[in-house]
């Protein structure tokens, strides 16, 4: 998985080790991910009252940065969540899927599911992305 690997040097510090969150699948046009319930050591009241949106938001903005490569930088993120449920136990799983892939945009809708298959989250994500500052 060079691509997960390649945005972990991109980002050390994100969210994605602090709240156990692991990729499963990760291409610029579907990315799969899991991330424990139980156990987060991240508040669930970040970002509009889930950790279900910080895996949206993660997978999302995931998606957009492989989408642009290297010469582009994605620059900012527009997210619109519906929360269905708590979770309560066991892992849940995040699966981005794009909706459109364009040289400035990046849209993606995902779903988040508990370990029965029941929607948790559901979101769909617009990056915005910018050619990158020379020299950057």
């Amino acid at each position: 998985m060079a691509a997960v690997a390649r945005m972990r040097a991109m980002n050390p510090h994100s969210l994605m080790d602090r709240m156990g969150i692991e990729i499963v699948e990760a291409a610029p046009d579907r990315l799969v991910a899991t991330m424990p319930v139980e156990g987060n050591t991240q508040p669930y009241g970040l970002l509009h009252g889930g950790a279900s949106v910080v895996l949206a938001e993660t997978l999302g903005s995931m998606g957009a940065a492989l989408h642009a490569g290297a010469d582009r930088a994605v620059v900012g993120l527009d997210i619109n969540a519906t929360h269905h449920r708590a979770a309560r136990s066991g892992m849940v799983t995040g699966t981005a899927t794009a909706l459109s892939l364009g040289r400035t945009l990046a849209c993606y809708e995902v779903v988040v599911t508990d370990d029965e298959g029941r929607r948790i989250c559901t979101s769909r994500i617009t990056c915005l992305i910018r050619d990158a500052a020379p020299g950057a």
